[in-house]
């Protein structure tokens, strides 16, 4: 199954890279767009939880790495208060 890196910038400028287990975050999010970062948090776990969910059926275990991409999106977005954030690219 196809990995994938995606790299965001968070409010505060700073930029993290998150992995994704399978390219369907690339039908949730953008490279050059701006999400709300509500709406960016939502939006990951529902890729991840797609992504999960195909690792699974493919391997018959699902994704440990998915669950940790959308705990630290989650850890990081708790330090907002509104504002955006922006998808730089992906890798892989």
């Amino acid at each position: 199954m196809p990995e994938m890196l995606f790299e965001v910038r968070w409010p505060d400028g700073s930029h993290q890279t998150y992995y994704s287990p399978s390219l369907i975050v690339r039908e949730y999010l953008e490279a050059g767009h701006d999400y709300p970062v509500a709406d960016f948090v939502d939006r990951v776990r529902e890729a991840m939880g797609i992504a999960d969910a195909r690792v699974r059926a493919k391997y018959g275990m699902g994704c440990s790495m998915a669950p940790v991409a959308v705990a630290q999106i989650e850890a990081a977005a708790g330090g907002f208060d509104g504002g955006t954030v922006h998808v730089e690219r992906f890798r892989g």
